[in-house]
């Protein structure tokens, strides 16, 4: 994936986030999002430090979460949720939307996938629609699959993804016989977006054999 290509689409996402944003009004911004104790203002929050968390920053926090990767996320978004308005969240998104800063240890591909992601994570609950783009969602996939940071290799093991409104899939083929292979698991691939980063409400619109091995496995996220 060109970096630059990269760097345009999450500018378009970041911008779309801005503006979803804006329209919601504070009883939507206390509302829970799907990540589960984070409500809507807190994934705003996390959305602004992309580009603002230093390598001290990241350091101080692990320190101070014992090396709890999701606590530290979570403390850090609480934080500054509780610092600033939402207006002013949503200023701070629009302000580095095109910026190439990204967190330290991070790929091209995160600020993407994680604006692709969390724009989820707050619409689904508030009963809102927010488009994800094919290919964008398919870049996403792709990077999901491969990296070792979001726990997908676990997730999917003998579990065959394939997307239904994309030319997408993982894993080999389902064989017949004794050994039939993978479990197959069909859907959209924004869900099945959701579902490699371990949100259950991706499965809603996935079926297949694969499907019931992936709700075995996922927890309430």
């Amino acid at each position: 994936m060109d970096r630059e290509q990269a760097l345009e689409w999450t500018k378009a996402e970041r911008l779309g986030i801005a503006d979803f944003l804006e329209e919601l009004d504070t009883e939507d911004w206390r509302k829970d999002s799907l990540c589960t104790g984070w409500t809507v203002r807190d994934v705003a929050a996390h959305l602004t430090l992309s580009t603002r968390t230093t390598l001290l920053d990241l350091l101080k926090g692990a320190v101070g979460a014992r090396f709890d990767w999701e606590r530290m996320e979570y403390d850090k978004a609480r934080e500054r949720a509780a610092r600033y308005t939402p207006a002013e969240l949503v200023a701070q998104i629009r302000e580095t939307a095109g910026s190439p800063r990204r967190a330290p240890m991070s790929a091209p591909l995160d600020p993407l996938t994680d604006f692709l992601v969390h724009g989820q994570d707050i619409a689904r609950p508030l009963g809102r629609t927010r488009p994800m783009p094919g290919p964008q969602t398919v870049a996403a996939l792709d990077h999901v699959v491969a990296s070792p940071f979001y726990g997908a290799k676990k997730r999917l093991r003998g579990v065959r993804l394939v997307a239904t409104d994309a030319d997408w899939s993982t894993g080999t083929s389902a064989r017949t016989g004794t050994d039939a292979g993978p479990a197959e698991a069909r859907g959209p691939a924004g869900d099945l977006l959701l579902v490699v980063t371990g949100r259950r409400a991706g499965l809603a619109a996935v079926t297949g054999a694969g499907a019931e091995r992936l709700r075995e496995r996922l927890g309430e996220r």
